[in-house]
């Protein structure tokens, strides 16, 4: 349904393009005029099998159309976006838009995939500008979608049998009449959002993929820990450690990574990852690659800098296990999504009163009206669901998200920690600047919750055994 709105809606705000400054243009010689669309070998006319995500996304378009009968829906993929002057940056196509053509890192801004309403329910129309021939002076005068300039685009009948919905020209969908919205824009973002909840099998096995890249991301870092440490701007090392890896084996990675050394690791998103990597601290990593198809992971590991943890950090990072672990107990199909949170809080709430920090007792504290005081060293949730967006499924209701109930199939984080601000005077001097999260990626299954992460080193023993094996020379 075409409306504008935020980056969370389905709609996107199409803004034109600045034109490129006159005084760049190139003039072109009648020679090349005359000669450029001459001399180019035949392309190969070839019709691709389907892809393996074709028959998913034509089942996720059936209960699109059930939902809303006689209303016409359109779904665009969103335009480039300006970074600066003619920079753009990398096009990533609408998560909704994605997940019902199967169009992934591969498709095309301005691209709209419509259903249009018929007795029997749609007719499903994906419309996007085709290459155009080496005839047009759009082949090597446009620099947006100039195949001179930025390669091959895709041919219509090539990407209808690749997707297995039929396609057509962008101008025949721009010349169509009159009022293109029926219906109400929220319902359509709301169900796109909830039909996303419980993901199918072959969404599960790329997540499963996304998380493997990941780990073999985390790999990579912990290796190359002595170089961090070496330069003063450690962090930022390790954000492009991790990058490559996420750029070699998938499309990019999934969110800003977060590489937050010592009293940076209080700051929930820390991106901007200017500091240094200090030994004697501790790091917390938040990452996770998307891959091609573009899902992604959501994995945080904090490490301790020097390979071994203190007996605070490590009380800390214990107590954070312990809550994850509690977490991931409460994790069963039929049970509601805060339950899972509110295991976590009950071990947090304990441990922070247990240490002296609360003026309260842990029951006190958990008390859901006049409580939270141990929230004030975990403000953020437990839980989210995780899939073709970090935070997938935002748009649903609550009753649906967090009261809804846990189902087979539903994948989510579960990510308690414990933050103690350098400033903050409520906690002894020696927790003051460590911050500490462990987040895991988990999959709903009819037997109860499988940990997809769980290879990547979680207990403290685990994770000095993973450093010393990794980066030995530290």
């Amino acid at each position: 349904m075409s409306t504008t709105g935020d980056s969370d809606t389905i709609a996107q705000h199409e803004a034109e393009r600045p034109s490129t400054s006159t005084n760049r243009r190139q003039n072109y010689g009648q020679g090349f005029l005359d000669t450029i669309s001459e001399g180019w070998a035949e392309r190969p006319d070839t019709t691709p099998p389907p892809r393996d995500q074709a028959a998913y996304a034509a089942a996720r378009r059936a209960r699109v159309s059930a939902a809303f009968p006689g209303q016409r829906l359109v779904i665009p993929a969103g335009e480039l976006k300006q970074r600066s002057n003619d920079t753009d940056y990398p096009f990533r196509a609408h998560s909704a838009f994605s997940h019902l053509t199967g169009w992934a890192s591969d498709s095309e801004p301005g691209a709209v995939l419509v259903f249009d309403p018929t007795e029997s329910g749609h007719e499903i129309t994906l419309y996007f500008r085709e290459r155009a021939d080496r005839t047009t002076a759009e082949f090597y005068s446009n620099a947006a979608i100039g195949e001179f300039w930025i390669g091959p685009r895709p041919a219509l009948a090539g990407v209808a049998a690749d997707l297995g919905v039929a396609t057509a020209h962008i101008d025949a969908f721009a010349s169509a009449d009159g009022d293109l919205v029926v219906g109400d824009d929220a319902d359509l973002t709301r169900f796109v959002s909830e039909l996303r909840l419980v993901k199918d099998d072959w969404e599960i096995a790329q997540m499963r993929l996304a998380v493997d890249v990941t780990a073999n991301g985390f790999d990579d870092i912990v290796a190359d820990l002595p170089r961090i440490i070496e330069h003063p701007r450690g962090e930022r090392l390790v954000e492009g450690v991790f990058h490559q890896r996420a750029r070699s084996d998938g499309n990019t990675v999934g969110y800003d990574t977060i590489a937050a050394s010592g009293p940076h690791a209080c700051y929930l998103h820390w991106t901007r990852n200017d500091g240094a990597v200090v030994p004697g601290d501790l790091i917390l990593i938040d990452a996770g690659v998307e891959i091609d198809s573009l899902y992604t992971a959501d994995i945080t590991r904090t490490l301790p800098v020097s390979g071994r943890f203190t007996d605070i950090q490590r009380r800390i990072y214990e107590t954070v296990r312990e809550a994850a672990d509690a977490a991931f107990a409460a994790a069963r199909p039929g049970v509601t999504f805060k339950s899972v949170h509110e295991a976590a809080m009950t071990v947090i709430a304990a441990r922070t009163a247990e240490w002296g920090l609360l003026p309260v007792s842990a029951e006190e504290a958990l008390d859901a009206d006049r409580g939270g005081h141990h929230r004030r060293y975990m403000v953020h949730g437990t839980s989210h669901h995780l899939g073709i967006d970090v935070h997938d499924c935002a748009q649903a209701r609550r009753e649906m998200y967090y009261d809804g109930i846990l189902e087979p199939g539903m994948v989510f984080t579960i990510e308690p920690g414990l933050y103690f601000q350098i400033d903050d005077v409520t906690v002894p001097e020696e927790y003051r600047g460590i911050g500490v999260r462990i987040e895991d990626d988990v999959l709903m299954t009819a037997e109860g919750p499988v940990n997809l992460s769980a290879g990547i080193p979680r207990t403290a023993d685990e994770v000095e055994a993973w450093i010393a094996r990794l980066a030995p020379t530290r």
